[in-house]
């Protein structure tokens, strides 16, 4: 293993803004030759890694001479009957290893490969808050090389369909052929105000209702129109005087005003113990529910570490 080096096409130190310069000279290397630079380092010799890569030895040493044209140093020299490395070819070996291990988890469609890999679940804050502990944990436990992470919701079928996200958990997406849809739980809808509100001192009944000011979460979705047109049915006078997409803020603001609003069992459950919260007891609104589903795009089956994610998810709910 002569070494024949030739300057002018090594590697050479280039300014981190140069990215075109750092794309054609990847262009130039063949990316197989790292594999065989890995396995001749790794198995410490030309024969054990023409064994283990299935190819001969001349074809291993053709193809480290090639490294040597590109990189400033023999990389490995002859000790025995095997090659020991050079201490350049070390310093390759730290950057080799873990790209390729990174291509390795990238490209693992079985979920086999001991390395992390990110499934990204789009939530609006507050339905995060309460299936994304439920979630984590139980993928921990079946899947604990995964990584999750969480973003929020802005256009929920685009996010889908570009596959910008894995999965997203909302009341409702506009249909989409594209998408399959399941629902996780049903909860119940509550009016709710805050612990000695005026409203608790005598009878409730719409009358009463209709003196405070409410608040309004907007819900998109064509699915949620009936839901809306029957909270309108029950309160036709409600004066609305405050909307927001962020129960949290509507959760905080009937806490600390006068002001009445509607809320799913859950996030009740959840508020309640930030701000003193209570349910005002009004019959009409008790069958009112609002589903909470998980979208995901139909070619996402096509991943069986996705697939895998999927069914998780639906037996934790």
């Amino acid at each position: 293993m002569d070494n024949n080096n030739q300057p002018e096409k090594r590697i050479t130190v280039r300014p981190e803004d140069d990215k075109p310069q750092i794309f054609r000279t990847l262009r130039n290397i063949d990316l197989n030759l790292l594999t065989i630079f890995e396995a001749v380092y790794v198995h410490k010799g030309i024969v054990n890694a023409a064994k283990v890569l299935n190819l001969t030895p001349s074809a291993i040493s053709q193809s480290i001479q090639k490294l040597r044209l590109i990189f400033p140093d023999p990389l490995f020299i002859r000790k025995g009957q095997g090659v020991t490395p050079t201490a350049y070819a070390s310093h390759l070996h730290e950057y080799i290893s873990q790209g390729l291990e990174s291509i390795l988890g990238a490209l693992d469609l079985t979920g086999s490969y001991d390395k992390q890999r990110t499934i990204t679940i789009g939530t609006p804050p507050s339905i995060g808050a309460l299936v994304i502990p439920i979630i984590f944990q139980a993928i921990k436990e079946n899947a604990p090389h995964l990584m999750m992470r969480n973003i929020p919701v802005n256009d929920a079928e685009s996010q889908l369909s570009q596959f910008q996200t894995d999965l997203i958990i909302d009341t409702h997406i506009a249909s989409s052929r594209t998408l399959n849809h399941h629902v996780l739980y049903s909860d119940r809808m509550m009016l709710v105000c805050r612990k000695g509100h005026p409203c608790l001192n005598g009878p409730i009944n719409e009358e009463v209702l209709q003196k405070y000011e409410h608040t309004l979460l907007m819900l998109e979705g064509q699915n949620l129109s009936g839901l809306r047109q029957r909270i309108q049915d029950l309160f036709p006078e409600r004066q609305v005087s405050f909307s927001s997409y962020n129960m949290f803020t509507i959760a905080a603001l009937i806490g600390n005003s006068d002001m009445l609003g509607l809320m799913p069992t859950r996030l009740f459950k959840l508020f309640s113990g930030c701000w003193p919260l209570v349910e005002i007891d009004f019959p009409p609104l008790s069958s009112e529910r609002l589903d909470i589903s998980l979208y995901y795009n139909k070619l996402s089956l096509r991943d069986p570490v996705l697939e895998n994610v999927i069914n998780v998810i639906r037996r934790a709910f």
